[in-house]
């Protein structure tokens, strides 16, 4: 079957979590992807039933199928649309959990055209609902990662909207967003910050 990928690695399918030998694949797979460490990371929550978050499969268009008998049809080409939501969601300490994961080059300012329209109308409609909505947004260059609370691209892209900038500054970021230390268990951390910053008055389940 011919699948066209969009830009990006494929998913690699997360399976189980073994504490013996995670820290010797995490410093063998020093390389890997954005995505894949936030997979990675979701998995050890999942494992360790600290929460279930999951990667959103992305909806695919089929364009041929070929039917070798009556009883069996075989997808032969399709092709991965564009996704209508965000990245991720799931559950934590019983509230829901939506976030989107963005990387850039960039060392001063995160693009706007990195979202789309329907993303941001979902993130609204998330954050009326009483969702936790935010981004996770990596400077590669800088080899930081921030948490972004979603309140804060909404702003800047209803300003976008009045003519106003097209990307948001790294010092705003920096300033209303939480930098996330990475480690191994999991790599990168991101309910630390809802715990101490978003769910700090909440009790413990």
């Amino acid at each position: 079957m011919t699948i066209n990928y969009p830009k990006g690695s494929k998913l690699q399918a997360l399976t189980s979590f073994d504490d013996k030998n995670f820290k010797k694949k995490s410093y063998a797979n020093r390389g890997m992807s954005f995505e894949e460490e936030i997979n990675q990371s979701n998995l050890y929550y999942l494992t360790k039933e600290k929460a279930v978050i999951h990667k959103k499969p992305t909806p695919i268009q089929i364009v041929k199928v070929h039917y070798p008998k009556r009883s069996a049809a075989m997808i032969t080409e399709a092709y991965f649309k564009e996704s209508s939501t965000t990245d991720y969601n799931g559950i934590y300490r019983g509230r829901y959990i939506d976030f989107e994961a963005k990387e850039t080059k960039n060392k001063t300012s995160f693009p706007l055209n990195n979202f789309h329209e329907h993303q941001i109308s979902h993130m609204k409609l998330c954050l009326k609902q009483g969702g936790i909505i935010f981004i996770l947004i990596r400077f590669s260059s800088l080899q930081e990662i921030f948490y972004l609370p979603a309140e804060v691209v909404i702003d800047f892209w209803d300003n976008q909207e009045n003519g106003k900038r097209k990307s948001i500054p790294y010092q705003t970021i920096k300033e209303r967003g939480f930098l996330i230390e990475t480690s191994l268990f999991p790599q990168i951390p991101y309910l630390e910050v809802i715990d101490k910053f978003i769910l700090k008055g909440d009790s413990e389940l």
